[in-house]
């Protein structure tokens, strides 16, 4: 029985899930789950309430990095998690402070006291230090991706299309090729399929290499 990973396409930490599954080859059940609706069957396994969150037989992974980590753990045929240990630094930075910046310039009406270019702004310091860690490589750590990359470019993605105009004339010439890789890979078409909402009931659907699984 394949494993079964609950969802939502536009969501930075289920893509950070499913670009993990896809590097690994693994085939998930995959169900999409509505964030203004969640399937009580969704609500009853996941401790957080949020996706992604991956069920394997009783195991339960409830948090994005984790998935990351347990699935390349079943197999990382890219070599994703050989990387310095400053990718978990940097990993950090971006969960906490940029997402922080990331969330207040997006959702700025529902902060009190939020001033929108000020959360960008602070969110964007961060942007530079990547922008000079990528100069002269493709990738954070070389000419290959590393479970860094892909665990900071869903929400470097969700900041530049909060407002794209303003995110291309900033100079960050390094960070714009990264990310126009990234968007423009096969990688990214593979995990953005449009999937119906899950309902109970339903036919499964599956995501990723149909000759794997993890048990």
């Amino acid at each position: 029985m394949s494993p079964i990973l609950y969802s939502f396409r536009r969501c930075p930490y289920a893509m950070r899930a499913r670009l993990a599954l896809t590097s690994a080859q693994i085939r998930v059940e995959l169900r999409e789950i509505l964030l203004r609706d969640k399937a009580p069957e969704f609500l009853a396994i996941s401790p957080s309430a949020t996706v992604p969150c991956l069920q394997v037989g009783d195991l339960i992974v409830d948090e994005s990095l984790d998935i990351m980590i347990w699935t390349l753990s079943q197999a990382d045929p890219e070599g994703l998690l050989d990387m310095p240990d400053v990718g978990y630094d940097i990993i950090k930075v971006f969960d906490g402070p940029f997402k922080t910046g990331l969330d207040r310039y997006k959702y700025h009406t529902r902060y009190q006291g939020a001033v929108r270019e000020d959360e960008r702004a602070a969110a964007a310091a961060h942007l530079w230090d990547l922008d000079a860690r990528l100069k002269g490589q493709a990738w954070l750590f070389g000419d290959r991706p590393t479970l860094t990359d892909l665990a900071v470019l869903p929400f470097v993605r969700q900041f530049a299309f909060t407002d794209k105009a303003w995110f291309d004339a900033q100079n960050w010439r390094h960070v714009h090729a990264w990310l126009e890789a990234f968007l423009t890979s096969d990688r990214f078409g593979q995990i953005m399929t449009k999937y119906p909402k899950w309902v109970l009931g339903d036919a499964p659907e599956y995501f990723g290499n149909p000759l794997s699984t993890a048990e």
